[in-house]
């Protein structure tokens, strides 16, 4: 996301925005039923973590992960490309290890960047999408990362559950993703629009947790500022539920983290000191801010009894080579085209973004290739709570069990990673990137 246009540093420059006419999402009230056969496993499950960091497409990076150390991975081709913008009919452009670990400006992924990239299916649009006067030809677009830049997450997503067909929600940037992380629809939004004074009165997770009997406890741990300010509800009757990260980690210590928790990383600040991985921030001081919360959780008394989901909101415009899926419509809410817009409504997918589940009930070196979502993870919690469905979209959704080993807990004793390093000459480099433009 990057929060610069974003979520404003203060509180109260959050109050401003547009104010728009939210239309009624169509509810599915049936409650989550798991199947009988996980059903008691899933009980083990006692508290919930959800991470959603910035802007990374599968392939940019963990295209390489099936050549160093999960070979059911789908990997990225050896031959993957986008055309030269600059001489279209000559030699392509192809997929190549990036050696800087922040970006000279931010990538597109508007709506109308997105559609652009994803080309009705053909994915050949990400260079077109991508050229800025540091970057003529839109080159940065096709570079990737691997295990020696990312020791920690190649380490994690090798030994832990991960999806190769996990995709964000909608072919666009960072607000309209994460509404329907936490409210199964953008609810006609598909820019990064700061909610009014009051805040956005559609409801999200948060009003199921409270509905449930009894109620399900949950906080958000934010490291700048809460996103879930973005809802009335949270905003305005709840704010004493957003608390600072540091109580993440006391909390997990302690062994009382909520039943479901929502860890919010740094989205304003110098770029040296962002931990979200959007560009231009680096990506390993992210990977740091991962790693030293989830071996806070591993370090936690509650460890034997949750499961933390890490992913990440949308591509940030950065190469895919897996076509997104039509997806099911949330609810009857159109999206806000302005004049320009690329035509489009909520029934495809956005590009693939990487998944893990850690957890000690995770299954040990899994692959799922079945299409998630963000909803998935809402409609997870809503399948261990007993709780309805808040769109057609989360309702439809697959909840994720997939990833779960609850008979053999392959996990119990939490593994040794590798060291979440950061290099010190790439951090120098890092602190000197320009701001970037939108989240």
């Amino acid at each position: 996301m990057r929060f610069r246009v974003r979520l404003l540093p203060s509180l109260a420059l959050l109050a401003f925005g547009l104010v728009l006419t939210l239309g009624t999402s169509q509810a599915v009230v049936r409650a989550a039923s798991p199947p009988t056969s996980v059903a008691k496993g899933l009980s083990s499950v006692q508290h919930i973590v959800v991470l959603m960091q910035e802007n990374r497409s599968e392939d940019h990076y963990f295209g390489q992960l099936s050549a160093e150390g999960q070979p059911a991975a789908t990997p990225e081709p050896a031959n993957a490309s986008n055309p030269n913008p600059t001489n279209p009919s000559g030699p392509p452009i192809t997929a190549f290890h990036k050696t800087n670990y922040c970006e000279v400006a931010d990538l597109n992924h508007s709506w109308n960047g997105t559609h652009q990239e994803w080309d009705n299916g053909a994915m050949d649009g990400f260079t077109a999408a991508n050229v800025v006067s540091a970057d003529p030809t839109g080159s940065r677009t096709m570079g990737y990362y691997d295990k020696r830049d990312l020791p920690f997450y190649y380490d994690l997503y090798s030994k832990f559950a991960i999806g190769d067909h996990y995709f964000a929600s909608v072919l666009s940037q960072t607000f309209p993703n994460r509404f329907f992380l936490l409210a199964g629809t953008s609810f006609g939004h598909i820019r990064n629009d700061l909610a009014p004074p009051d805040g956005f009165t559609q409801r999200s997770i948060f009003n199921l947790l409270d509905e449930a009997s009894p109620p399900i406890s949950w906080k958000i741990y934010y490291s700048s500022v809460p996103f879930a300010f973005e809802f009335s509800y949270v905003r305005n009757q709840h704010p004493d539920h957003a608390v600072p990260i540091s109580q993440y980690f006391a909390d997990a210590a302690a062994g009382t983290l909520p039943q479901v928790a929502f860890v919010d990383p740094i989205f304003l600040g110098p770029t040296n000191v962002e931990n979200d991985e959007h560009p231009p921030s680096n990506i390993q001081v992210g990977q740091k801010f991962v790693s030293d919360v989830t071996h806070a959780l591993f370090t936690s008394p509650d460890w034997s009894s949750s499961a933390m989901f890490l992913t990440y909101d949308e591509h940030g415009g950065f190469y895919d080579h897996v076509a997104p899926p039509p997806a099911p419509v949330p609810d009857s809410i159109a999206p806000m085209l302005q004049a320009g817009d690329t035509p489009g409504a909520f029934d495809r997918y956005g590009i693939r973004v990487p998944v893990a589940v850690i957890s000690p009930f995770a299954k040990s070196h899994f692959v799922s290739h079945t299409v998630n979502d963000h909803t998935s993870i809402l409609r997870f919690i809503e399948t261990r709570f007993h709780l309805p469905a808040l769109t057609n979209r989360d309702g439809s959704a697959n909840p994720m069990l997939e990833f779960f080993d609850f008979k053999g807990a392959p996990f119990k004793t939490p593994p040794t990673l590798a060291q979440a390093v950061i290099d010190p000459a790439q951090f120098a480099a890092c602190s000197t990137a320009p701001p970037n433009g939108t989240p």
